[in-house]
C-alpha cells in the first residue's frame, strides 16, 4: 500500500504488516530504516491503486534513535489521505536537537560534515522505525492540529533566536532594544502582512479568519529578511526598505 523514499537512497517497498483484523486486512505497518547516513526528511506515498476506506487516513509515526542509538518513543509526524496520497515529513533525532541553542541550519551542517559529533555518530548507528496506521479521520485531526501548533511555536522560538543573533552583531554604540519592543515589532510585521489575507467568516459571528498558509508565507519572508538584514528589527521602522 505504501512506499518510502529517503533522499539519496533507493525507494523502499519492504513494508511489514504488524497487525491483522478479523477479515485478514492489516491496519498497521512498519518500515525499518538504518539511520546511516543520518537524514531529516522522509517521503511517504501511496502505491498505485491504493485507496483507504471512507473517513480514514494514514497516520504516520516515527521512532528515532537517541544519542546512544537506542530507540525513543514513537511520535506523530503527519498523515496521508485519499485526497493527499503523498507527503514530505520532517523527522529529527534527539541527537540533532539537543538543546544547545544552535539553529536547525547549523545542526544540519554538522550532520553533513565528515567530522560530525560523537552524539550524532552514535545515533547514526541506530534504526528508524516508521509506523503507518490506518485510523479514523476524527482521531487523526487533533494530532494534526497539535503538530501544527508545535510547528508554529517552534517557528516563533526560532524567530526570537534570530532576533538575539542579530542583536549580538549590532554596533556597540547602538542603544539596546528590549525584548518587549522586538516582540512588538515581530507581531506588527506579522499583523501587517496577514491583515491583507483576512476574510470575514459568518460562522464566527463576523470575526475575521486568516489561512494558515498565509502565516507560513509570512514566516518564510520574515526569516529570509532577517538573514539578509539581521539588524532591520532594531531600526525605528522595521517595515522600512
Amino acid at each position: 500500500m505504501f512506499s518510502v523514499v529517503i533522499p539519496g537512497r533507493p525507494c523502499l517497498t519492504d513494508i511489514v504488516p504488524v497487525d491483522s483484523q478479523a477479515n485478514g486486512q492489516a491496519t498497521k505497518f512498519a518500515f525499518t530504516i538504518p539511520y546511516s547516513p543520518p537524514f531529516t526528511d522522509i517521503v511517504v506515498f501511496f502505491l498505485p491503486g491504493t485507496v483507504l476506506p471512507p473517513n480514514t487516513g494514514a497516520a504516520i509515526y516515527a521512532q528515532l534513535p537517541d544519542q546512544n542509538g537506542n530507540p525513543t518513543d514513537f511520535r506523530f509526524v503527519g498523515a496521508l489521505a485519499n485526497e493527499k496520497p503523498s507527503g514530505i515529513f520532517s523527522v529529527r533525532s534527539p541527537a540533532q536537537g539537543n538543546g544547545t541553542g544552535r539553529t536547525e541550519a547549523e545542526e544540519e551542517d554538522e550532520m553533513l560534515d565528515e567530522g560530525s559529533s560523537n552524539l550524532v555518530s552514535s545515533a547514526a548507528n541506530g534504526i528508524v522505525t516508521l509506523g503507518i496506521s490506518i485510523e479514523a479521520a476524527e482521531n487523526i485531526a487533533p494530532q494534526l492540529s497539535a503538530l501544527e501548533a508545535e510547528r508554529s511555536q517552534n517557528a516563533a522560538s526560532r524567530s526570537m533566536d534570530l532576533v538575539r543573533q542579530s542583536g549580538s552583531g549590532a554596533q556597540l554604540n547602538q542603544s539596546p532594544i528590549s525584548t518587549k519592543v522586538l516582540a512588538q515589532r515581530i507581531i506588527g510585521s506579522a499583523f501587517n502582512f496577514l491583515a491583507s489575507f483576512a476574510e470575514s467568516d459568518p460562522s464566527k459571528q463576523g470575526h475575521d479568519v486568516v489561512p494558515l498558509k498565509s502565516f507560513r508565507d509570512w514566516w518564510t519572508k520574515f526569516e529570509r529578511r532577517v538573514e539578509m538584514d539581521p539588524a532591520f528589527l532594531e531600526r525605528e521602522d522595521p517595515n522600512a526598505n
